[in-house]
Parts: structure tokens; sequence; C-alpha cells
């Protein structure tokens, strides 16, 4: 799946457009490595988002195509929070 997609339907970013010019800045890194939107996500990636002063390290546990809202937040876990 696309990083732009999974980030909104993750419900980590509230739309794709914001997710796209996120990593079209250089601000998420996926396993170290600076993203694209284009980028393929897939299960046990490590996403390093930074957003603002805060940081977020978050790891992805699926990659399914649509989530409830209440499902979102069990397709990621994170790992560390820094504010």
């Amino acid at each position: 799946m696309r990083l732009d997609k999974y980030l909104k339907i993750s419900r980590i970013i509230k739309r794709r457009t914001i997710a796209k010019d996120i990593l079209q800045l250089g601000f998420v890194k996926i396993n170290d490595k600076i993203a694209k939107p284009s980028s393929i996500v897939k299960e046990n990636d490590i996403l390093e988002l930074t957003l603002g002063e805060r940081k977020l390290v978050i790891k992805v546990l699926s990659t399914d195509v649509s989530y409830k809202k209440d499902e979102a937040k069990t397709s990621y876990e994170i790992i560390s929070k820094i504010n």
C-alpha cells in the first residue's frame, strides 16, 4: 500500500493531501530511509514521523485496504512518542 494512503486510512494523518505534503518535505522515514508518497508500506515496517516538534515512531501491524473508525488504531503500534 502507498504510504500516503496508509497514513490516511490508519488515521495517523487526517487527509491524504496533507500526508503527501509532509512526505514530500522529507518528514517521514521508513526503516531509516526518507520516504516518498508512493513508497510501499509493508507489515513490520518502522515509520518515523516528525510533525513539528513532535516525533512519532510506529510499527506497521496491518495494511488492510480499509478500517472502521474503531479498528484504525489496530493497524499500528506506537513505539515511541516524543512531544
